[in-house]
């Protein structure tokens, strides 16, 4: 990024605040030890979220964001996700449909990786 046009940390936390209703404790954190690292974050994000002609809506783009921090286990991610969504107004049936989503993916992740397991019990018979 380039330092004349980046935005200052008070700008970055405004828009945090008014997307997901508060600033993750971590960005916080790390804006104070690491500055550099928060701008390269947003670098990130608008890299994986382009607000150019976006090919997703910023609800979808939330229950995807939600569904692989679940997933992942990224306990800051979920928080801030979930309070993304309430921010947002998404329905309640659309985040519970995420989170079964992410849990059948899950379950299905152990059976796939449950196969040699299988592969064991067939070979040695009934």
């Amino acid at each position: 990024m380039d330092t004349q046009k980046q935005p200052t940390m008070e700008q970055i936390f405004a828009g945090m605040r008014k997307a997901m209703g508060s600033i993750p404790t971590a960005v916080e954190k790390l804006s104070r030890v690491d500055s550099e690292m928060v701008y390269e974050h947003l670098r990130s994000r608008a890299y994986a979220m382009p607000e150019q002609s976006p090919a997703l809506d910023d609800q979808t783009r939330t229950l995807i964001y939600l569904a692989a921090a679940l997933a992942a286990s990224s306990s800051a991610c979920i928080r801030a996700m979930a309070n993304k969504a309430k921010t947002q107004g998404i329905a309640r049936e659309k985040v519970l449909e995420t989170v079964r989503i992410v849990r059948f993916a899950m379950a299905t992740k152990i059976i796939g990786d449950a196969e040699p397991v299988f592969d064991a019990l067939e070979m040695s018979g009934k």
